[in-house]
């Protein structure tokens, strides 16, 4: 007799159901990324990124700030090598979170991690870490699938309407919205100021750094090279913080 293949579990009204809760606890993710999605939407269209480009890389990507990053790199004329380089760096933190993922969905299937994983970013992760309880329920997995994906589907589709629409914005209102990059980085900065003066003292030797690198190197490599000391100043200035 030959063996079986060992079938996938079949989605069951329970799972459907934890997927549904999953999604409705979503929502306060899926309502702040809509606004922030359609921005970059408007910025890729005036950088000369085509719609279906524009959802795509927010589907493969998916990771706000790396996007804003290469978007504005884009328009400057930066090569590729330069941004994906970046973007890495920029996204490194994506490991340890994903690793205190695995250790929340422990009993998930690998499959299920794998998928999990690609679709996650800060804001995924916190709501995660705030229902970790719910990782010891049958079938949890499709309860952090509902965050995950409803978190996903609304970028996506804040970034392709964003795109969309950019033609019907007036001039005037298009060319202001070049600030949004910038006023969301201080949005994210101020906060973290306030707790601790530091992480101010951080973004600014980045910011000389960057400055000091394009006198003589193009702006995409100043950037890397100032994002790489810029964290490494950052672990020597908060270094004990972990001691």
């Amino acid at each position: 007799m030959q063996p079986t293949a060992k079938l996938a579990p079949p989605v069951t009204s329970s799972s459907l159901s934890m997927y549904r809760k999953g999604v409705a606890t979503a929502l306060p993710i899926v309502i702040g990324y809509i606004p922030i999605a359609l921005t970059f939407g408007l910025l890729a269209k005036q950088a000369g990124i085509p719609v279906f480009e524009t959802g795509m890389m927010s589907l493969l990507v998916f990771a706000g700030a790396s996007q804003f990053m290469a978007v504005n790199m884009l328009s400057i004329g930066t090569g590729a090598f330069e941004i994906i380089f970046a973007t890495f760096i920029l996204n490194f933190r994506h490991f340890i979170m994903n690793l205190s993922l695995m250790n929340i969905l422990e009993k998930t299937p690998f499959h299920w991690k794998l998928g999990l994983s690609a679709l996650l970013t800060d804001e995924t992760f916190a709501m995660a870490a705030l229902h970790q309880e719910q990782a010891a329920k049958k079938r949890s997995y499709y309860f952090f699938a509902g965050i995950m994906t409803a978190s996903c589907a609304s970028w996506v589709f804040g970034s392709v309407i964003g795109s969309l629409a950019a033609d019907f914005f007036p001039k005037s209102l298009s060319d202001s919205m070049g600030i949004a990059l910038y006023a969301m980085f201080i949005g994210l900065l101020v906060p973290s100021v306030k707790k601790e003066w530091r992480y101010g003292v951080i973004a600014i030797c980045s910011m000389l750094l960057n400055l000091f690198f394009s006198m003589w190197l193009s702006s995409g490599w100043s950037i890397v090279l100032a994002t790489i000391l810029g964290g490494a100043i950052g672990m020597l200035l908060t270094r004990g913080e972990t001691e």
